[in-house]
This record gives structure tokens, sequence and C-alpha cells, in this order.
């Protein structure tokens, strides 16, 4: 390693960026799960609800650059599609 006041500096931030990262990409996972959950127990109005949830807490975590836009609309897409299969049967 680096023992210069530029590569301390550099360690501390990237620190900093992983527990930020590591906190938005957590709470987008455990969104998606209660999606997936109420799909799973059929419930076609907690999952409609929780999907709106989900979707805003996955547009914000690539508004952050946590993971990529299309990475977001990807999984908003799949975890939409589950819903209206859901709804359509």
């Amino acid at each position: 390693m680096a023992n210069h006041p530029s590569a301390w500096k550099r360690i501390r931030q990237n620190e900093k960026r992983r527990l930020r990262n590591k906190f938005y990409r957590t709470r987008m996972k455990t969104f998606i799960k209660r999606v997936r959950e109420a799909v799973n127990e059929k419930d076609t109005e907690q999952a409609a609800v929780r999907l709106q949830e989900a979707s805003q807490i996955i547009a914000k975590t690539a508004s952050k650059g946590v993971i990529h836009k299309r990475t977001a609309a990807r999984k908003i897409s799949r975890l939409t599609r589950q819903v209206n299969a859901l709804r359509a049967s």
C-alpha cells in the first residue's frame, strides 16, 4: 500500500462509498424480496403496493450510481411482469 496522504484519503473515501453503496443495495434487495413474497403468497393488492415501493427504491439506487440504470430497469420490469401475471391469473 502506498504511504502518502493522497493514498490515505483515497482509502477513507473508498470505505465511505463502499458502506453507502452497501446500504442502498441491501435496502433495494429487501424491497425486491418483499414483492416476491407477496407474489408467492398470491396477494395481489399487497404485491401491487410493494411493487410501487420497490420501484421507487430501485430507481433511487440507480440515480445514486450504485447500480446501472439498465439494471434498475430490468429489475423493475421483471417484478412488474410477476405482479401482472398474478393479476391476470
